[in-house]
């Protein structure tokens, strides 16, 4: 960690580290000393004034531990069910960790067992706001934005193709087809 060390965040990502330290999520004293850090050194950016290469919330970023192999993971603001493996929520220390880095900057944490870890973010590969600027510009993210793995939907039919249904029969009150004149009122 040196003097100059600096983190960009948006004004969304810094309220949402705000709240997290105001509410104790960061008990524990490695996610509070990570969250105090981030604050207390970062730099607040509008959406659209931050670098494409820095790590967002809904940013896809690779990232290594050390001299481990490098990961790929989604930086968001807490675990999603059915995305086991692809998400990296800022409520565990090194999704906190990375969240503001730039792509080759590093980030030294405390770890459970009391040693210490590098995250260094290796690759910003997207990043919501920098896709937002392309679109905004008339850019060709949706040609860039990555394709589904799984199955595309498809339109089976619409609505408008349906045939129009019937108005609804509409009885007098006095026809209403029975004989029984209903229960008495005595």
């Amino acid at each position: 960690m040196s003097d100059t060390e600096t983190f960009h965040l948006t004004t969304k990502d810094y309220t949402i580290l705000e709240v997290m330290l105001e509410r104790a999520i960061g008990r524990d004293e490695t996610m509070r000393a990570i969250l105090q850090r981030k604050i207390s050194k970062a730099t607040v950016m509008f959406r659209e004034d931050i670098a494409p290469n820095v790590a967002t919330m809904s940013s896809r970023v690779t990232y290594r531990v050390g001299d481990s192999p490098a990961e790929t993971r989604i930086i968001a603001h807490d675990e999603m069910r059915g995305l086991v493996g692809t998400i990296l929520p800022i409520t565990n220390p090194r999704g906190l960790a990375l969240l503001g880095l730039s792509e080759g900057q590093s980030m030294e944490i405390a770890r459970a067992d009391g040693g210490r870890e590098t995250l260094t973010l290796q690759e910003v590969l997207y990043q919501p706001e920098a896709a937002q600027k392309r679109l905004e510009t008339g850019g060709t993210e949706a040609a860039e934005a990555p394709r589904p793995r799984g199955p595309i939907l498809r339109v089976v039919h619409r609505s408008d193709d349906l045939p129009p249904k019937p108005a609804p029969k509409v009885m007098a009150p006095a026809d209403n087809g029975f004989d029984d004149p209903g229960p008495s009122a005595a």
